[in-house]
């Protein structure tokens, strides 16, 4: 049922175990182990990726990733935060509330793309375009947008900074998007097992079409991704998302 394989997820992701009698759960995707205690068979089932090994590994393959991004991306980060700044003097960075790992908010930095009284303008323009009820709001042609902003949302120049955030611990380099604490507060209880895990800059949804996937297309993507994730698997997204920028597939 789904109150099981929302209690079995939330406690393997601690890196626990969970032990049941043999026929009483589906055991797929799990590290699976038959053992007899008193003469009763027990299976203990575990997500492999949950010890403190892998969870380890993670946070190294995250502290290296991002110190190499931070200082090989300077060579572009530098300019284009001159040129944002001399556009209309407003500040470099937008930094935003999201929730991260089990619920915890962290500021979330990207470069600032839009004019400075963006987020006044949201609720007009979501009124105008029927999105008053979505969790994102999106829109092409977006007029708050800037002329530089345009530019580097093209290329996703503007999610940079976020490895500032990875760096830091509150984000990894892959996960599912960070939400804004009015989405969080709207999931039911299947779809928040996805903060199990620390939010990305990239993930499945990505390199899957980011802005043309469906709210349901892209739920059942994060609540995939917590349960088969991996480093080889992180590793194969990122090169993804490359193809994905380059291509410039659902972004806007």
């Amino acid at each position: 049922s789904d109150n099981y394989d929302i209690f079995s997820v939330r406690m393997e992701s601690f890196g626990l175990e969970i032990a049941m009698l043999a026929s009483a759960a589906d055991t797929s995707n799990h590290e699976i182990q038959v053992r007899s205690i008193q003469g009763t068979t027990i299976i203990t089932q575990r997500l492999a990726q949950y010890t403190p090994a892998r969870r380890l590994t993670k946070r190294l393959f995250d502290l290296v990733i991002s110190s190499l991004a931070i200082i090989c991306s300077s060579i572009i980060t530098i300019p284009v935060a001159i040129a944002i700044k001399v556009t209309d003097g407003g500040p470099v960075f937008y930094k935003q509330t999201r929730m991260g790992l089990r619920g915890k908010p962290f500021q979330m930095y990207k470069f600032r793309s839009m004019v400075v009284n963006a987020d006044a303008l949201k609720k007009e323009l979501a009124k105008e375009t029927g999105q008053t009820d979505r969790f994102i709001f999106k829109m092409k042609n977006d007029p708050r947008i800037t002329k530089v902003g345009h530019f580097i949302r093209r290329f996703s120049i503007d999610e940079l900074p976020q490895f500032l955030n990875v760096w830091m611990g509150d984000m990894s380099v892959v996960g599912p998007r960070p939400p804004l604490p009015e989405e969080y507060a709207r999931y039911n209880r299947l779809y928040a097992t996805r903060m199990l895990v620390k939010p990305g800059i990239t993930g499945p949804w990505q390199v899957s079409g980011r802005s043309d996937l469906s709210a349901e297309e892209s739920e059942a993507l994060d609540v995939a991704y917590v349960q088969n994730w991996s480093i080889m698997g992180d590793i194969v997204l990122c090169f993804r998302t490359v193809g994905a920028v380059l291509s410039h597939k659902g972004a806007y």
